[in-house]
Parts: structure tokens; C-alpha cells; sequence
């Protein structure tokens, strides 16, 4: 068990449009620690300066940073190749990672770097990634980006955190769509890394920690009889059988499922504000 324990997953923290990687430190702050108990994070910057006014302007202290550039109707965007190639050798070079977290902008290039990586665009003598945490990402526009980032459902273990009230949410919603039995928990607000309450963060836990067992315990081997792993086994089979396919979080009050991958929302309109610099 002690291998186990000294080992952490290794997190690559990617921010929003304008902002920085201590401000997503911050922002991420605000969930309870324990949640990342098994996650050694990295947060960098983007490679560009930001190119215009930030929504954290005095709120948050610069300087602040954007990962690459696009239009009005996010459908041609500028040094996309540029990023990737960065992230690419930053992950190379500062790595192996086991999975990607990120927000808004952040979600929406490490979705794309997971895609690549699954059809082996890019990355090819990475270990594939475990694990990804989006929160209020989106997919890419261009249909040649789609047709080889979400050619197939991304197979990596998912967390997609939408808000009710958010710009994105409908673009979250269909990212979400993109990996292979995603978790969806909803929350009220808006575009924000959203608080949670206790319920969802012994959820989180419970992911986090599942993912790590199923990464580091292959290398516990010597501390598991074979007819220990035997029943292990069979009892797995067992309450796969018996398990069902939901899976519910409450936030602030709201229980969310998801079913089958596919998440229950409330009808509520989106909202145009984009209220990240709420943390």
C-alpha cells in the first residue's frame, strides 16, 4: 500500500481565455483539497500575452495570458498549431501527465489534445491520458478539426462541470457528447469554476480515487494474493451486474443524473453574462 500512497496522478491545469494559471489555481481553490489528495497539478500560462482588456482586470492581478486566438463565431482561430506544438513539448518535456483539467478556454484545447492523442494525431510516445476535468469547455467548430479531435468518442474517464446559467452551456453540453460515458454534474451558476457542496464533492472524490486505484494498482501487485484478486474480480463482475447505469450529484441544492453518459438538465435559458471572474 505504500507504493500506492507516494504515488499522485499528475494533472496538467490548462486556464481560461485571458487569465492565467495562478488564477485557475485560485479558482480552483475553492473546492475542498481533499478532492485532489491523489493529484499532483500543474498550472502554466498560455504562450501569448493577452491580446486585448481581460474580464478579471482588477479582480485578479495580471499579467494574463491567452492560448490562442479566434473569431467572433469561434470558426478560424490564429496559433492553434503553434499551441498545440507548446503543449506538446511541454508535456513531453515536463511529463508523462496522466490527465488534463482545465476551464473555458483551458477544457477546450485539452479536449482537442485528448482527441489528437487518440487517433494518434499527436503525443504518440505519451502514455495515454487517464483522466479529464472540464469545466465549461466546448468543441472546436472547424470541420477539419472535428472530423479528426471527435472523429470517435474519446475514451478517457470524464468530468464535465455545466452551468445553468452559462454562455456555454449548450457548447458544453455537446463536448460532453464527445467521450465515452461521460459524468455531468450541473450546477446554477454561470461561467465560473462552481462551488460544491458536500455531496459533490464526496462524488469527486470518489472518482478521483477510482481512477487512481485502477492506474497505480498493477504496481500493488505483490500485496494482492491471486485468490484474493480472484474474489476481487468476481465480485466486481457481480455488482456490475446489479449496478446501475446513473449516476446523480447535487449542487447547491439541485440533483443532477446522468444517464448512460447522457445528463437530465432542468429547461433553463442561458445566460450571455460571462461571470468568470466569480471565484
Amino acid at each position: 500500500m505504500g507504493e500506492v500512497e507516494r504515488k499522485k496522478m499528475k494533472i496538467l491545469c490548462l486556464h481560461g481565455f485571458r487569465t492565467s494559471g495562478s488564477f485557475l489555481k485560485k479558482q480552483i481553490s475553492k473546492w475542498d483539497s481533499s478532492i485532489f489528495a491523489h493529484f499532483d497539478m500543474d498550472f502554466p500560462d498560455g504562450i501569448y500575452p493577452a491580446g486585448g482588456k481581460s474580464d478579471i482586470e482588477g479582480i485578479f492581478p495580471g499579467p494574463y495570458f491567452e492560448w490562442f486566438q479566434f473569431n467572433e463565431d469561434f470558426t478560424e482561430y490564429t496559433n492553434l498549431e503553434e499551441c498545440i506544438n507548446y503543449l506538446c513539448e511541454y508535456i513531453t518535456s515536463k511529463g508523462p501527465f496522466d490527465g488534463l483539467l482545465g476551464f473555458s478556454q483551458g477544457a477546450t484545447l485539452a479536449a482537442l489534445l485528448l482527441g489528437y492523442q487518440a487517433q494518434g494525431k499527436i503525443l504518440m510516445d505519451q502514455p495515454k491520458m487517464k483522466l479529464y476535468v472540464s469545466i465549461s469547455g466546448s468543441k472546436f467548430r472547424e470541420p477539419s478539426i472535428c472530423e479528426v479531435a471527435y472523429k470517435e468518442p474519446i475514451k478517457v474517464k470524464s468530468i464535465h462541470f455545466i452551468g445553468e446559467k452559462d454562455w456555454l452551456k449548450l457548447p458544453s453540453e455537446e463536448l460532453a457528447t464527445a467521450f465515452e460515458n461521460p459524468l455531468i454534474i450541473s450546477h446554477p451558476q454561470g461561467h465560473t469554476v462552481p462551488r460544491l457542496d458536500e455531496d459533490a464533492v464526496q462524488k469527486l472524490k470518489n472518482w478521483t480515487e477510482e481512477i487512481f486505484l485502477d492506474l497505480f494498482q498493477s504496481k500493488s501487485t505483490p500485496l494482492q494474493s491471486s485468490e484474493d484478486a480472484e474474489l476481487g474480480k468476481t465480485k466486481n463482475e457481480e455488482e456490475s451486474k446489479t449496478a446501475t447505469p446513473s449516476q446523480s450529484v447535487t449542487i447547491n441544492g439541485q440533483n443532477v443524473v446522468a444517464i448512460n453518459g447522457q445528463s437530465c438538465f432542468s429547461a433553463t435559458a442561458s445566460s450571455p453574462e460571462q461571470d468568470l471572474v466569480q471565484y
